[in-house]
């Protein structure tokens, strides 16, 4: 840390107390004359002489001290005092990702296996999920789960820890038993309006085809792209009929090449993570950096000398007055 004075030129107003001084008539003061008998003789006997009008209070030098220190003191806190340490490099949010993930009844299938145990397929994407969202360092992140209807579990925050327990607290059958993929996007693209970051990406997570009647799939898709989204879509399981899953992957292929997206197959937990460690190299972290310097204000030090001071020097003129000599 190193110590500066940030407004260097207050330090010109030193003098001003003095031109003040120099320039301005002293104030004079009228007091109410007494007319006592036997004052001539009171005089001569005091061996004072009368003054007639004029009466100058008297400030002995401890209390100019005190004064031009008070005065220094303010001067020294209105120039701004501090250590300035060096210069560093704050992050930035400079991206919104939102997960948008199939919670409908099918996601409770137990067919996937994670590290030698078996676990329902939205139970194994959680897992390996919250890897990813912890790797999002510079991104806010935003979470969406939906079934029948769609819901916002998380609005977008740079708090990844916390999407990652609102992740661990959602059940599947939560949002409803069907699987509504164009509600959901068009419920994703209404949070990307209530942020201000110029940067979306959605990734759309599902296991089924779209079940919903409000809109369809490609249409949402078309509206995302023009709110400049862009969509990648994670098709979980076989594709419809193979093996008896029912996986739509010819309109998750369409919604992400709408958007300019790409679509991913993921069918076991392996498959998955490589599907994420593309997307890292798709969508890297970016770091938008700003250089600041922290700084410590010293500002309250020569205030609180300057308060002192002030109320200090009446009680020591007021003490000098009782005991000098009178004349």
């Amino acid at each position: 840390m190193q110590f500066e004075i940030a407004y260097k030129w207050v330090f010109w107003l030193a003098a001003l107390p003095l031109v003040v001084y120099v320039i301005l008539p002293p104030l004079h003061k009228k007091r109410t004359g007494l007319i006592a008998p036997f004052f001539k003789r009171a005089a001569a006997v005091s061996s004072q002489r009368p003054k007639r009008r004029a009466w100058i209070s008297s400030k002995n030098l401890l209390t100019w001290v005190a004064l031009a220190g008070c005065w220094l003191s303010l001067l020294a806190a209105a120039s701004s005092p501090r250590y300035v340490g060096k210069p560093a490099k704050k992050t930035k949010t400079v991206r919104s990702f939102l997960i948008v993930t199939d919670i409908s009844l099918s996601m409770a299938t137990t067919d996937w296996h994670v590290g030698g145990r078996r676990l329902t397929r939205w139970g194994a994407i959680k897992s390996i999920m919250k890897g990813f969202v912890k790797d999002r360092k510079s991104d806010q992140v935003g979470l969406v789960m939906f079934g029948t209807n769609a819901y916002l579990q998380s609005p977008f925050t740079t708090d990844l820890e916390t999407v990652s327990w609102l992740m661990d607290q959602t059940e599947v059958g939560m949002a409803g038993q069907m699987t509504s993929i164009g509600s959901a996007i068009a419920y994703g693209i209404k949070v990307f309006k209530q942020d201000t970051i110029k940067q979306k990406i959605m990734l759309l997570l599902t296991d089924g085809i779209d079940g919903g009647q409000d809109i369809s799939p490609l249409d949402a898709a078309q509206a995302a792209k023009r709110d400049s989204i862009k969509i990648y879509t994670i098709g979980i399981g076989q594709a419809r009929g193979s093996g008896g899953y029912d996986l739509d992957e010819k309109t998750l292929k369409d919604i992400a090449n709408t958007t300019d997206g790409q679509y991913f197959n993921a069918m076991n937990s392996g498959q998955l993570k490589n599907v994420y460690a593309v997307l890292d190299k798709l969508q890297p972290v970016v770091y938008d950096e700003d250089v600041y310097k922290p700084v410590v204000l010293l500002y309250y030090y020569p205030l609180a000398v300057a308060v002192l001071l002030a109320l200090v020097a009446p009680f020591i003129n007021a003490i000098i007055n009782l005991f000098r000599p009178s004349s």
